[in-house]
C-alpha cells in the first residue's frame, strides 16, 4: 500500500530521529554499565578499600542554619567511626547557631567551630568558610558536608573512608533530599538524581570533572598543593565542583555508591534558593576543563533534538497519512523511554531513593534540558559582575 512508502525526505527524518536515539542510548548505557559493574565488583569483594581508618576532619559550613544545625548535627557527631572531629563554620550572627554550638561542644568534644569574620572583603564568603574550616583541621582526610545535610546511617564516615588509600585524593559520595510529597520536588529529585548519575558515572569512567560539597571528601596536602581555591578566586561560585574539575583525575579519584554512604538534604521549600544554586553550578560550569563540558552539551541537545524529531515524525505522518513514519517515530520514543526507565529507577534504587519514575518521566526528561538552557541563557546574558566574589 502506498501509505507504507516513505519518500527520501521521510526516510532522512527516520534516521534523524534513530541517530539521536543512538547518541542517547551510548550515554545512559555507557554511565548505567560504570556504576552497575562498579556495585557488582564491591559486593564480589574484587574493589580494593583501605583497612585502616585514618582520623578524619569533617567541615560543615553554615549560614545561619540553626535549626537544621539542630535537626543534622548529632547524627554526623555520633558516626560510628574511632577518630574523627567535626568543625562547624558559622557564617552569620544573627540566630542562636553559636549558643547552640556551643551548648552542644559540652557533650560531644570533638564537635569545634569557627565563624567568618563580618568584615570579609575579596572572596566569596562560603569560599571563605570552608577555607577556615580546612586550617582549623588537625587531620589529613576532609570530609564535606552541609547543614541541611544528614547522613541516612552511623556507617556514613566510615565507608566515605575506606576510600581514602594511599593512591586517592578525592572521594565522590551521593547526596539525595528526603521525600517530599509535592510535585515540584519530584522534578528537583529528577534533576538531582541525574545529574549525579552523570558525574559519577564519568568518574568511574575514569572521567572525574565535578562534586558537590555535601558528600565530598579530599586531602588537607591536596587543598594546600593546589593553593587553595587561587585559580577560581575571582568567582563567587565553584568552591566544590571547580575544586575537584582541576585536582580530579581517573588515578587520583574514587566513587562511595553504597546506600549508607548517601547524605539526605532538607526539601526545597523556596523555588528562589533551588534557582539560585542552580544558576551558581551553570556560571561554573563554562569553566570546566577537559571533553566533559562539551559531552554534558551534547547530552542535552541530543535530547531536545531527538524528542523534536520524533514528535515531527509523528505529526508528519499524521498529517500525509504515513502510518509507517508514524509508527516508527512512536517506536523510537518508546524505546529511549524504557531503556530511559529501566536505568534512571535502577539508579534511585541502588542509591535507596525513594521516589520512582514511570508516567511522568517523558514529561521530567523534557523539562530538565529546556531548564538548564534557560540557566545557561541567563548565565550567557547576565552582566558577569554578578557571578564574581564580593
Amino acid at each position: 500500500m502506498e501509505i507504507f512508502n516513505l519518500d527520501t525526505t521521510e526516510w532522512a527524518l527516520v534516521a534523524i530521529v534513530l541517530f539521536f536515539l543512538l547518541i542517547q542510548a551510548l550515554y545512559y548505557l555507557c554511565l548505567y554499565n560504570k556504576m552497575y559493574r562498579h556495585n557488582k565488583a564491591v559486593k564480589a569483594g574484587e574493589v580494593h578499600f583501605s583497612q585502616e581508618l585514618p582520623p578524619v576532619s569533617v567541615i560543615i559550613t553554615a549560614r545561619e542554619e540553626c535549626n537544621n544545625l539542630r535537626q543534622n548535627l548529632t547524627d554526623i557527631l555520633e558516626q560510628d567511626y574511632p577518630q574523627f572531629e567535626v568543625i562547624v563554620v558559622n557564617d552569620g550572627n544573627t540566630d542562636e547557631s553559636e549558643d547552640y554550638l556551643t551548648l552542644l561542644q559540652e557533650h560531644y568534644p570533638h564537635l569545634y567551630h569557627s565563624f567568618v569574620p563580618a568584615s570579609s572583603r575579596y572572596i566569596s564568603r562560603k569560599k571563605l568558610a570552608i577555607s577556615i574550616g580546612i586550617k582549623a583541621a588537625k587531620y589529613e582526610w576532609l570530609l564535606f558536608t552541609e547543614a541541611n545535610c544528614r547522613p541516612v546511617s552511623n556507617q556514613w564516615l566510615r565507608l566515605m573512608a575506606r576510600n581514602f588509600t594511599s593512591h586517592t585524593d578525592v572521594v565522590l559520595g551521593y547526596s539525595g533530599y528526603r521525600r517530599e510529597k509535592e510535585h515540584k520536588q519530584r522534578f528537583i529529585n529528577f534533576d538531582n538524581l541525574f545529574n549525579h548519575l552523570r558525574f559519577l558515572g564519568c568518574a568511574l569512567a575514569g572521567k572525574p570533572y565535578m562534586g558537590l560539597g555535601r558528600n565530598l571528601a579530599y586531602r588537607k596536602s591536596l587543598f594546600f598543593r593546589q593553593k587553595g581555591f587561587t585559580e577560581h578566586l575571582h568567582l563567587q561560585h565553584g568552591a566544590d565542583d571547580l575544586f575537584v574539575n582541576q585536582v580530579a583525575n581517573g588515578s587520583n579519584t574514587r566513587v562511595e555508591c553504597e546506600a549508607d554512604a548517601v547524605v539526605r538534604m532538607s526539601p526545597v521549600i523556596r523555588n528562589k534558593l533551588w534557582r539560585e544554586e542552580k544558576i551558581g553550578y551553570t556560571s561554573t560550569s563554562f569553566h570546566y576543563h577537559g571533553l566533559q563540558r562539551w559531552l554534558l552539551g551534547l547530552e542535552t541537545t541530543s535530547r531536545l533534538l531527538f524528542h523534536a524529531s520524533w514528535m515531527i515524525a509523528i505529526v508528519v505522518g499524521i498529517l500525509k497519512q504515513q502510518w509507517l513514519l508514524a509508527g516508527i517515530g512512536l517506536l523510537l520514543f518508546i524505546l529511549r523511554y524504557l531503556l530511559q526507565a529501566i536505568i534512571i529507577n535502577k539508579t534511585a534504587k541502588q542509591l535507596n531513593e525513594s521516589y520512582r519514575f514511570y508516567f511522568l518521566l517523558p514529561w521530567l526528561d523534557v523539562l530538565q534540558p529546556l531548564q538548564s538552557l534557560r540557566w545557561k541563557l541567563y548565565c550567557r546574558f547576565r552582566k558577569k559582575a554578578e557571578f564574581m566574589r564580593k
